[in-house]
């Protein structure tokens, strides 16, 4: 991936930066193959040791009811253009310190249990919205691709170019979606289709969209994120 990202204007976003993001979340608190299908029932079969032990130490967050939904409040932030990605010819790969790496289609994807969910999605800039995300869980997509004992991150590479990492606690949590879907309907460009990351446990510049590569590793690399590696925090947790 070559694309090279044009600069954002960050004057409100480095004031955010410079008087501590790891104050924001107080601050915002109140605002398809036949091999692939014979594949599929291995979700349910155990992983290794460490993986089974952080699964079980996960906890939701609380959700919101439907009626709760904002549906004009969640703002696009993006780049000068939009990413063309075909649907059809879209193919998620997933590889790294994994002993069954993969290239899904989306029809491999939508294959597996849908899950939904309304959250709050903030961002570092100061807004948030309440919206429900509907996609995979990528702690499937991560069980199909059986995570090697050494993985210990998440990189998320995207058709713009974005870039980002996550811890793989993070990444496994019971609420972090590969999404596929918005508010009930099918995922617009703008809001990242075909695929995008949503979580109500991370910061919206860590929720990447248009993503093409999940990789697992066992080292973070110097470049930890877009975002990161201009100065933001890395972990951009809630």
């Amino acid at each position: 991936m070559s694309l090279i990202l044009p600069k954002r204007n960050l004057s409100r976003r480095t004031l955010l930066q410079l008087s501590g993001l790891s104050g924001v979340s107080l601050f915002l608190g109140g605002c398809s193959s036949s091999l692939f299908s014979s594949t599929v029932g291995q979700i349910s079969e155990p992983l290794n040791q460490s993986m089974q032990s952080l699964l079980l130490t996960q906890k939701p967050v609380p959700e919101f009811p439907v009626s709760a939904i904002e549906p004009d409040s969640l703002l696009i932030n993006t780049f000068d253009f939009t990413p063309n990605i075909d649907p059809v010819q879209f193919r998620l790969i997933i590889d790294g310190e994994v002993n069954n790496p993969m290239q899904l289609t989306m029809a491999d994807i939508q294959k597996l249990p849908l899950t939904s969910m309304v959250i709050r999605h903030i961002c570092v800039e100061g807004w948030a919205a309440i919206v429900q995300w509907g996609g995979v869980r990528l702690r499937d997509l991560v069980a199909l691709v059986q995570p090697k004992s050494s993985a210990r991150y998440v990189y998320f590479k995207s058709a713009d170019g974005y870039y980002e990492s996550w811890d793989l606690a993070s990444a496994v949590h019971p609420q972090t979606l590969m999404a596929y879907q918005k508010n009930g309907q099918p995922l617009s460009v703008d809001n990242g289709a075909p695929l995008r990351l949503a979580a109500p446990i991370k910061l919206g510049y860590k929720q990447s969209k248009w993503v093409t590569q999940i990789k697992l590793v066992s080292n973070l690399s110097p470049a930890k994120g877009y975002w990161e590696d201009q100065g933001y925090e890395w972990f951009g947790g809630l």
